[in-house]
């Protein structure tokens, strides 16, 4: 999985397909409700390898109607999928008139990828439950804070 030499590039998919990758392939999160849009990065032969699906930001004090999420980024492990899905998200929502784009790690991931598509850490964001007082339903998300991550244009 991890070939250095395999050549990758960025497709549009739809959330339909992203999300049964996501379910595939994700380690703890499930598929999007909805989204802006979504991209996949595939290999030489066409294989999909990963990817990232875009939306809303999920904090109400974000969606300024200016700012993007990247909720999801998955990949099966092919080496900079992650980065290049990043990076394209950002060209994508730079386009499209965004001024900034956000999302999230947990506290324990150290974010190479994000800071390889030059994403700069704001700090911890939310809490240890994605769900705040309202349900303390378990949503398989490690529970351990979060990190913010951002790349303004």
């Amino acid at each position: 999985m991890g070939n250095k030499t395999t050549r990758l590039k960025i497709n549009p998919i739809s959330l339909r397909e992203a999300n049964e990758f996501v379910k595939i392939f994700h380690r703890h999160h499930g598929p999007c409700a909805g989204h802006k849009f979504s991209i996949s990065v595939v290999d030489d032969n066409g294989k999909l390898r990963g990817v990232a699906i875009c939306g809303r930001p999920l904090s109400r004090c974000l969606d300024d109607g200016k700012t993007l999420e990247i909720n999801r980024v998955c990949t099966d492990g092919v080496y900079n999928g992650c980065s290049m899905l990043y990076g394209a998200c950002a060209r994508i929502a730079k386009n499209m008139g965004y001024k900034r784009i956000v999302t999230y790690t947990l506290q324990s991931e150290n974010g190479s990828s994000l800071k390889a598509a030059n994403f700069i850490y704001e700090g911890e964001a939310g809490g240890t439950m994605w769900t705040g007082k309202r349900s303390a339903r378990d949503n398989g998300v490690p529970k351990e804070m979060k990190k913010r991550w951002s790349l303004y244009f």
